[in-house]
């Protein structure tokens, strides 16, 4: 068994040797540092340049003029010839999992096609060329043809739906606040009538059709009562029946004293000669009686033509009344038929009137046009701030840009490339050429390429 003479070693706990090693100054962090102290060195160039895009925005942002935008708000339109579908189509979304279903089944049903029919119809043609008429926009925009004006005119013009509350939004932008408020006003009227112009509803075609009619009726009452208010004046023959009424009564009243004389007088012949007086009174009396009495039954008259009434009477004769009551009573009958036409038309086309009314969309108006009080074009602050950031941004790449190109080798094909180009340009410019530019040294592409080889070849 040996044993070591060596004293024995003590181990204990030590720390190990902890080296601190300097940080490497990577690719990354040197290339940024030198942009860092690229900027820093050309920074008051940087806030020139963004000095000057600063008041060239102001400038840019106070001479653009401003514009005006004026909204309205119409209310979905509801009708009552969807109704029923609207009913269906909201019972079917309301049921257990068929929302989508409803949805679907109101788009089918045009449950919102009323809304976009609006759209369409204050986007058209007809609508358009209405509202440049009346505010004359063609000279407004300064157009020469129709085209570009409806053009412009959809430009400054925002129709939109919400097709959750089916609210149409119509905005207009214009220079003038009055103006553009005075348009939108115009949309709304132009809508309204269109609308009411284009119903094809059956309460519609029932209100034309009345219309025409009553036209006809009134023209065939105006010529009944003409012709028989002509043959009343022409013949005396106020109302036939009450007339003859009244002169069967006067015809035996002188009947009656026609016989009372004739009485009278046979009885004073029998007393007196007929050189009497008295008898002769009575016979004149009687001869009296008696012409009237034939005047009145209309002896010695025409019966077969009732065109003219007797020349000393205010009214037509007893011989007569049957003729003109006959025709008094068709003229009469034709009067009234068309009186009583014209009174169920009239009250059939206020009914078709009302009706339509009904059934045509109307337009409600939930916010009417108001003339805006405050600019919505064009944004001065932000046209400020990115003009200044865009002068700032581009002097910063200009400040990149020309350092790359400095540190590029003079040698480079495509430095040598870019300076003949730009050479060439340059010579091609009059004033330039006047100015006495001339070229930086650096000679043609060629003329370099052969400089650089000869300093390259070996001495």
């Amino acid at each position: 068994m040996k044993y070591s003479t060596t004293a024995p070693v003590r181990i204990g706990h030590q720390e190990p040797d902890l080296a601190i090693a300097p940080q490497s100054n990577t690719p990354g962090n040197e290339k940024s540092i030198a942009s860092l102290r690229l900027i820093w060195d050309n920074l008051r160039f940087l806030l020139r340049v963004a000095l000057y895009a600063l008041l060239a925005s102001t400038l840019v942002a106070f001479l653009i003029p401003p514009r005006y935008q004026s909204t309205a708000h119409l209310m979905p339109p509801d009708s009552q010839s969807t109704s029923g579908l609207a009913m269906a189509a909201a019972a079917m979304a309301g049921s257990v999992g068929a929302g989508a279903l409803g949805g679907m089944a109101s788009d089918l049903l045009g449950m919102k096609s009323t809304s976009d029919m609006f759209v369409g119809i204050l986007g058209s043609r007809t609508a358009q060329d209405k509202l440049i008429a009346q505010f004359n926009l063609q000279k407004l925009y300064r157009d020469r043809r129709m085209e570009d004006t409806r053009q412009d005119l959809e430009k400054h013009t925002s129709i939109a739906v919400d097709r959750k509350s089916q609210i149409i939004t119509i905005a207009v932008i214009d220079k003038s606040p009055q103006r553009a408020a005075a348009i939108c006003q115009a949309y709304v009227e132009e809508l309204n009538a269109l609308v009411a112009q284009l119903s094809t509803s059956s309460a519609r075609r029932e209100r034309v059709f009345l219309e025409g009619r009553l036209q006809t009726v009134n023209q065939d009452l105006e010529s009944a009562e003409k012709e028989f208010s002509q043959f009343a004046s022409k013949n005396s023959a106020i109302d036939v029946k009450e007339q003859g009424k009244a002169m069967v009564d006067a015809a035996a009243t002188l009947q009656g004293n026609l016989i009372a004389a004739q009485s009278e007088y046979e009885g004073l012949r029998q007393i007196y000669t007929d050189s009497n007086v008295r008898v002769r009174a009575v016979r004149a009396r009687i001869d009296e009686l008696q012409h009237q009495l034939n005047n009145l039954a209309g002896k010695g008259e025409s019966t077969t033509s009732v065109s003219a009434g007797p020349d000393n009477s205010l009214y037509p004769s007893i011989r007569k009344l049957p003729l003109l009551g006959v025709t008094y009573a068709d003229l009469y009958r034709k009067t009234k038929i068309q009186e009583a036409v014209l009174e169920t038309l009239t009250r059939e086309y206020e009914m078709a009137k009302v009706q339509e009314a009904k059934e045509i969309p109307t337009v409600k108006v939930l916010d009417t046009p108001q003339i805006p009080d405050k600019k919505s074009y064009p944004p001065r602050t932000l046209i400020i701030l990115a003009g200044t950031a865009f002068g700032f941004t581009f002097a910063t790449v200009w400040v990149f840009a020309k350092s790359s190109w400095d540190q590029t080798d003079a040698g480079d094909l495509r430095k040598l490339f870019a300076q003949e180009i730009f050479t060439s340009i340059k010579a091609k410019i009059p004033k330039s050429a006047q100015n006495g530019a001339e070229d930086s040294g650096t000679g043609s592409f060629a003329a370099v390429h052969q400089r650089r080889d000869n300093d390259e070849t070996p001495k």
